[in-house]
Order: C-alpha cells, then sequence, then structure tokens
C-alpha cells in the first residue's frame, strides 16, 4: 500500500505545487494588523482543504487570529497523532530587496535546484502541506489515513503565540494524542534528513540600574556620584569565569551530559566548526572551555547579553553621569534547568553584587524549559526508518540552539512528546527577503511523511 501512496504523491506533484501557492498568495501577516481578514482567508482556506479530504475540520475563534483544528478517526485503532503547524507568516520589509513580489510565489532555478521563492515558502506553510498532501495521497491512494490524526494550525506563531496556551488548556481532552508531530525545523543538508531531539529553553531577563535622582555633569560630580553604568558593566562582568562557565550559584543544576550515542552521532555529521564561525567572520570558540562547537549551540547551556543601555548615546558628545542604565540578557537552557530558579539566582547575584547608592529592578521577558526526546525510543527508532528508506541515509539526531515554544507547551499542558521533524534548509531565509523553499524539500517531505505514518502505525 505504501508503494500506491508514494506513487500518487509523485503523480500529484503539480497539483500539490498549486495548491501550495494558493495558500502563499494569502499574506497571512500576524503581527499587522490591516492583514487579520487575510489570517482569517488562511485559516479557512486550510480548514477547507482539509474538509475536502474528509477531516472534520472548523476555524476556532481566540482572542486573536482563529486556530484550524481537524479531526480524522477513520483508523479505528493504533495510535493517534497531533500534527502542529502555523499558517501566518512574518512581515515582508524592506520589499525593495525581494527580487518578486512576496505572495506571488514563482518557482526559480539556481545552479541548477529547483526553489519555491515566496514570504511562508519554508516558514511554515510549505512545511505545513507537506504533511496535508502526505494526508491526500494516503486517502486517494488507500481511502483511509492508516493511523488516527488530528490537526491543529496556528494563526500567531510569528507573533508570540498569545493565544496558544489559554487554546491548548481549554481544548486540552480534545488535542491530546499519543505523540505530536511538529515540522518546523531543518534537515541537516539537502540529502540527509534530521530529527531534532534537543531543545534549548530561554529565559529573558531586563535588569535596570538606578543611581542619583537626575543625570550629572561628569565634571561637577564625576568622582563623588555613583555611575550605574560602572556598576552595572561590573556585574555583567562577573556572569562569566576565565574558562566561560557562568558563575550563577545553582546555575548548572539539571545540566547532564551529552548521551555517548549521540556524542558518536554527532562525530559523524562532519560539522566544520571553523566553516561555521568563519560564515560571520569569527574563528576562536568563545564558549565553556573544552566542549567542542556543537555542544556548545547544541547541548550547554548559555548566558547572553543581548544590549546595553545607559547615557547619552546620541550624535556628538555629552559629559553626563547617567542616572539610570540597563541590559538585557537572555539564558539559553538545556536539561532540567529550571527557568525560574534560574531567574531568582541571576537577581540575587545581581543585588549582592550592587554597591551602595544604586536600586535595582527587573523585567521579566518570559522563559520556557528546555526539551529533550529520549535518542532511543520507539517512536524516534520507526521515524529513523523512514527517512533512511526515503533520503537513502540515516537522519542526523540534532539539537537545536533556539526555543520553539510550543513543544514545551504541549509537554506541559497535554502531557505529550513531540517528534520535531523539518525539511528546510539553513539558507532558506527565513523571516528575509526572498524566501525559498526547495522542490526536493517539498517533494522529499510529503514522502517523508507517508513513510513516517505507515511506520508509527505499524
Amino acid at each position: 500500500m505504501l508503494d500506491r501512496v508514494l506513487k500518487q504523491i509523485d503523480d500529484d506533484l503539480s497539483a500539490s505545487l498549486e495548491r501550495l501557492f494558493r495558500l502563499l498568495r494569502i499574506e497571512s501577516i500576524s503581527t499587522d494588523p490591516a492583514c487579520r481578514d487575510s489570517v482569517r482567508a488562511a485559516a479557512e482556506w486550510l480548514a477547507g482543504e482539509l474538509s475536502d479530504l474528509g477531516f472534520d475540520a472548523s476555524v476556532r475563534r481566540t482572542d486573536g487570529h482563529p486556530m484550524v483544528v481537524a479531526h480524522d478517526d477513520s483508523a479505528k485503532s493504533g495510535p493517534h497523532f497531533l500534527f502542529y503547524g502555523h499558517y501566518d507568516v512574518q512581515p515582508v520589509d524592506p520589499l525593495g530587496d525581494w527580487t518578486s513580489p512576496p505572495f506571488e510565489p514563482r518557482i526559480d532555478i539556481v545552479n541548477g535546484v529547483k526553489r519555491i521563492v515566496g514570504r511562508g515558502a519554508s516558514d511554515d506553510k510549505g512545511q505545513l502541506m507537506t504533511f496535508v498532501e502526505a494526508c491526500r495521497a494516503w486517502k486517494t491512494a488507500a481511502g483511509a489515513l492508516p493511523a488516527k490524526v488530528s490537526i491543529l494550525f496556528e494563526g500567531e506563531e510569528e507573533s508570540g503565540s498569545p493565544s496558544l496556551v489559554p487554546f491548548l488548556r481549554a481544548h486540552a481532552d480534545e488535542l491530546r494524542a499519543d505523540v505530536a508531530l511538529v515540522c518546523d525545523t531543518n534537515m541537516w543538508n539537502r540529502e540527509r534528513a534530521a530529527i531534532t531531539i534537543m531543545l534549548r529553553g530561554l529565559v529573558g531577563e531586563e535588569v535596570i540600574v538606578t543611581a542619583a535622582d537626575r543625570d550629572l555633569h561628569s565634571g561637577l560630580f564625576g568622582g563623588a556620584a555613583r555611575n550605574p553604568i560602572h556598576a552595572l558593566v561590573d556585574i555583567l562582568g562577573r556572569l562569566h569565569d576565565e574558562q566561560g562557565r557562568v558563575t550563577l550559584p545553582g546555575f548548572y543544576d539539571g545540566v547532564h551530559e551529552l548521551p555517548a550515542e549521540v556524542r558518536a552521532i554527532w562525530d559523524t555529521l562532519g560539522f566544520n566548526a571553523g566553516d561555521f564561525l568563519g560564515s560571520v567572520g569569527l574563528s576562536v570558540p568563545a564558549g565553556e572551555a573544552g566542549r567542542t562547537v556543537l555542544e556548545q549551540i547544541w547541548a550547554r547551556p548559555t548566558c547572553e547579553i543581548n544590549g546595553v543601555i545607559g547615557g547619552y548615546t546620541g550624535d556628538g558628545f555629552k559629559t553626563v553621569i547617567p542616572a539610570k542604565a540597563s541590559a538585557k540578557l537572555s539564558f539559553r537552557l538545556v536539561g532540567d534547568q529550571d527557568p525560574q530558579h534560574l531567574r531568582e539566582s541571576l537577581r540575587g547575584f545581581v543585588r549582592q553584587h550592587l554597591p551602595a547608592d544604586c536600586r535595582v529592578e527587573f523585567v521579566d521577558h518570559g522563559g520556557s524549559p528546555a526539551m529533550r526526546l529520549p535518542h532511543d525510543g520507539d517512536h524516534l527508532a520507526r521515524v529513523r526508518a523512514a527517512l533512511t528508506d526515503e533520503w537513502g541515509t540515516e537522519p542526523a539526531l540534532v539539537g537545536s540552539g533556539g526555543s520553539i515554544p510550543v513543544v514545551g507547551d504541549l509537554k506541559r499542558i497535554l502531557g505529550m512528546d513531540s517528534l520535531m521533524i523539518g525539511f528546510a534548509l539553513e539558507d532558506d531565509r527565513i523571516h528575509s527577503p526572498n524566501e525559498k523553499y526547495e522542490l526536493s524539500s517539498f517533494h522529499g517531505g510529503i514522502r517523508s511523511w507517508a513513510r513516517i505514518l505507515a511506520a508509527l502505525s505499524a
């Protein structure tokens, strides 16, 4: 039966592309109030497509943009899967940098490689449509899906997902499944698929230090008055030791060493640290001493200073001792690190090192824990076999230095692990002008999901 499904995918590729193009033409920019009707139009288009495939599909109202929820239970037994994707897209600015209108998708060819160009082609419309088209092929060739499938498409991922957590909580019983399938990640390269088994968590915090009740003349008060910039940068400078380790008390609580099997897989990836850093004009790894660059960006926690503000920053020169200075910091978490514990540790550390005549306030910019998928679980083993059959080589098991908050939300609220399998490439220019999704990613992604559904339901 799988062979019939795969042939259906190949035979229907042109029609699958046209359906994707219809979705790409809808200007579903969730951050732009002027596109509100277009965002809803994208939701309605998807619900219509899923209804035509036999899903019980509907557009669900939220306080923001709508959700699309669909269920197909034609498979009366076996596992139940929830597929997640988002149909909203980023703004297109700067418009002048696009080589063609961003909502008029097209196929171009660069160095012999066919690419779908348009906003949302990779992030995430092209990705979510690989799953929809795989379901279509199963329905057409086999008459039914091999497993019970539910779908959740979100319309606010690119604007912070304010409605997602309330929606998951309100509809937990309806959406809960055996495992979630998330298609918002990358392949290792054009020829090798990847499964993301680690996501770093995130803590965002702003530190604001105030000293005098106004900016002071540095000639009249310099040397006698406390400078909050001095105080702040002194504290920031204490956050790392000479080996690159973070010095906050308890920071490494819950951080685990990389499993030997995963390290062995990473050693086969052919990752070149020099090329990775050289691509951005750098040459020397700056993180924890004794750790590889892959470990540093995928499997180790970090503390980064994202911005420092204080004093006069305009044109020219102004000799003041500022009354206030602030810094924005982000922490990437791994393992079982507790976001709230880390936040409290940072605040205690700042207060401990704050000098006399200074006051501090903090602004919480959110947080989420890290996520790990068992590298030897049954679901993962089945997916690895399916992707090996499709791409001809074992998929890479990779980490992600970034965070995908929905994966944590699905675990925390619905108790579900997620399989993170995407077919994008690092050079797809997501969030940038001339976003693209290679035809091989789209075609191979559809075939891969068809195989994965068969493997997981066997």
